[in-house]
Parts: structure tokens; sequence; C-alpha cells
């Protein structure tokens, strides 16, 4: 399914998956649903924000998904991607061990909880159209743009309008009204 139809049910399903409790799993794994609910958000943020042509390094360059860092979410990301695409691009997700410009990512997510780490990572690719995320960041200098929290025993996150905005990259006002706070735009 594509199109608008496709973009409500995506909607829809992370409005509902807000509402699972993150912990229900934990007896058996660690974090399996809180890691399925973080795979689903991160596969459907990509309909909520706009990449601007300079993004892409050609019209048919796919659309690039980096994991740097730790990545939590095994075969999940892969799994959700797959067979999608994003305004006609095919997915690709890449995972690294730091990154660059150079990799081209139009969606980043830093699997580390290191404030230090992650705003080396976030510096590499400042002032580029790279939707950045981060996973429990509490600094607010190491925040990604997105930046996934545990409130009220559910994966929410919290949006930086402004940093997106500043490389680019107007966020649809859909997802900035499920978001669990925003700073908004100057």
């Amino acid at each position: 399914m594509t199109g608008p139809g496709a973009r409500r049910c995506a909607l829809a399903v992370a409005v509902w998956l807000l509402a699972l409790p993150a912990g229900m799993a934990k007896a058996a794994d660690p974090n399996p649903l809180e890691l399925a609910v973080k795979a689903a958000f991160i596969y459907k943020f990509q309909f909520y924000v706009s990449w601007p042509p300079r993004a892409y390094t050609a019209p048919d360059s796919p659309f690039k998904l980096c994991i740097v860092g730790d990545d939590p979410f095994g075969n999940l990301i892969d799994q959700a991607v797959s067979g999608q695409r994003v305004g006609g691009r095919t997915i690709a997700v890449a995972r690294l061990s730091s990154v660059s410009v150079d990799d081209h990512c139009q969606m980043l997510y830093l699997g580390t909880e290191d404030p230090r780490l992650a705003r080396q990572e976030l510096s590499a690719v400042d002032g580029q159209p790279v939707l950045t995320i981060t996973d429990a960041i509490s600094d607010d200098s190491a925040k990604g743009m997105i930046n996934f929290v545990i409130a009220d025993d559910r994966v929410r996150f919290e949006i930086d309008d402004a940093a997106a905005a500043r490389d680019g990259l107007p966020i649809s006002s859909k997802l900035l009204s499920v978001a669990l706070s925003v700073r908004p735009l100057p």
C-alpha cells in the first residue's frame, strides 16, 4: 500500500505504538518490545520529514538509513524497510562504526548513550540534511533532532524542530503533535 492511505495507516500505527507499555516483555528478553517500537518509529519517521534534493548524490540514489555504533535492533530495522520505498527511492541500511558526510546518510541512528560520543558523531554531519536520532541521551548538547525517551513506561520521543529546520529538514506538524516535547523553531 502506498500514498495517503499508507501514511494514515502509518500514523495510526505510530499512535497505537505510543500507547504500548515499553516494558511489557522485559521478563523474557531485554526490552524486545521497546526495540520493536523504536525500529517501527525509525522507519515511520521518514514519512513525516522532507529531504531537499541536495540530500542525495544522484536522482536515483537510495534513501540511506545509517546506524552508527551499537545496533540494538538486530534484523528489526531490515525487516521494517524490506521492499519499502521513500519518495520512489529504495531504502538501504548501513551499519557504520562512525559517520562522515561521505557516507551520504539521510537518516542517522546513534547507538550510544555516551554524550561525548554522540556529540562527536553529530558534529560529523552538522549542517547536512541528515535526520539524526539519539536514544536516551539526557545532555541537551548531545541529542539528535529526535531523541527517544521512556516516559510513563512507554517509548516516546523529543524533537528538536529548530535543529532540523537549520539543516533543511522540515518536520510535519503531524509528527510534532505526537512528540513528548518539541524545541520549536526560533
